[in-house]
């Protein structure tokens, strides 16, 4: 899959990518937002296994933002199951050196239009740490809405802190009952 947003796009995995997403993806700055299941160090092992991972799901769901020469972050959802089934939770990080490049706020709106014109969902999630300002802004910019904010709820980097819960919604075609 390949979807150009601007100079950058929204691509599939490949294995050319290691190198790029261990420079980029070994940052403490970018680990601090992210869940633990992001990795720090993360190391060409860690960075293998990942796109391993991404190139064999079915549907594909995570996806390498890059520029023309190498990735340079990434994107995906998690799709829930179970009473969930129509939901998923968007994650995504950016290379520091393209910080406030207004890159994610494209990148987020464009993939969630993707998964909502081809995944069989109608709610899409994000959860954001309180101190993390500018994914709060991206998820707005790209029409997101707050829906909460739980206090206390997570751990990271051995402080307990609040996550705020984002969320845009697309019943297109959908209407209220859904027969799964």
């Amino acid at each position: 899959m390949k979807i150009n947003i601007g100079e950058w796009q929204i691509r599939s995995y490949s294995v050319n990518d290691i190198p790029a997403l261990v420079r980029y993806g070994n940052n403490r700055n970018i680990w601090i937002n992210l869940t633990d299941r992001f990795p720090f160090p993360y190391t060409e092992a860690k960075a293998s296994d990942w796109i391993n991972f991404a190139k064999n799901q079915n549907p594909e769901t995570n996806f390498a933002i890059s520029n023309e020469n190498e990735l340079i972050g990434g994107i995906g959802i998690e799709l829930k199951n179970d009473v969930y089934r129509m939901s998923g939770d968007l994650g995504f990080w950016l290379g520091e050196p393209f910080w406030g490049k207004g890159i994610m706020p494209m990148a987020v709106k464009t993939i969630s239009e993707h998964f909502f014109n081809n995944l069989n969902i109608c709610r899409i999630a994000a959860f954001v740490f309180e101190w993390n300002k500018a994914s709060i802004r991206v998820l707005e910019k790209a029409g997101f809405t707050q829906e909460g904010h739980l206090r206390k709820s997570v751990i990271k980097d051995n402080q307990i802190i609040d996550m705020f819960v984002f969320a845009k919604i697309n019943m297109r075609g959908m209407g209220s009952q859904v027969s799964v």
